[in-house]
């Protein structure tokens, strides 16, 4: 584990944002159990900020609490993957009906170049990394082109486990879904540039269930 220490002793906000990257960014697994000692020694901080964090990151369902067995990186069931999946259709759904009324010029642009970025060859795990940021920067952009600081704020609560259940269900056949996914993403582009709001819906549709069902196929 590799944890960088804090430059100053901060409250719990810190460590929470420290902890939660960590955990989106994969440094701590799916179901890995997470030793608070250890934690607290490598950010340069004492126990209370970090078991504050863990609170929290707790009541958002990114880590688990077991009485009597310890503190775990939170796992997801395909139930679960299938609940949020669903709630980020219709917030994505309804970022787009707003995004087709507002979408500008330059958020175009910034489309395509990661519509571009997401297309180049994926050889090494960095690579891959790299691909799953631009692919949640691509949605991200979507939220953010609706102008609803709400709609983002449960957006991402929502995100943070999509990309748990990710994690949890990776499997060597996802090379082969990438052509499809560009597709995909592609389609979404130009059914916002062309502000046609149901090819749009039927486009995130498209996209968002069939990655479910590729997810829960695979947990």
């Amino acid at each position: 584990m590799e944890l960088t220490q804090l430059k100053r002793q901060r409250a719990t906000d810190e460590v929470y944002l420290a902890l939660r990257q960590s955990i989106l960014g994969h440094l701590f697994k799916p179901g890995e159990r997470l030793q608070v000692d250890e934690i607290a020694q490598k950010l340069g901080v004492s126990l209370t900020p970090v078991r504050h964090a863990i609170q929290q990151l707790s009541a958002e369902g990114l880590i688990e609490i077991k009485p009597r067995s310890g503190t775990f990186v939170a796992t997801l069931t395909a139930r679960d993957v299938e609940e949020t999946s669903d709630l980020r259709c219709a917030l994505e759904c309804l970022a787009g009906e707003k995004a087709v009324e507002r979408i500008t010029p330059e958020e175009s642009g910034r489309f395509h170049q990661l519509l571009a970025a997401m297309a180049e060859p994926i050889l090494t795990e960095d690579d891959r990394k790299l691909h799953e940021e631009n692919n949640s920067r691509f949605h991200r952009l979507l939220i953010d082109c609706s102008g609803n600081k709400r709609l983002a704020e449960a957006y991402e609560g929502l995100h943070a486990h999509l990309v748990i259940a990710r994690a949890h269900s990776r499997d060597a056949g996802w090379e082969q879904r990438l052509a499809v996914e560009q597709a995909e993403h592609e389609e979404i582009v130009a059914a916002l540039e062309a502000r046609d709001l149901p090819r749009l819906t039927q486009a995130l549709r498209t996209h968002i269930l069939r990655g479910r069902l590729s997810m829960t196929q695979r947990l």
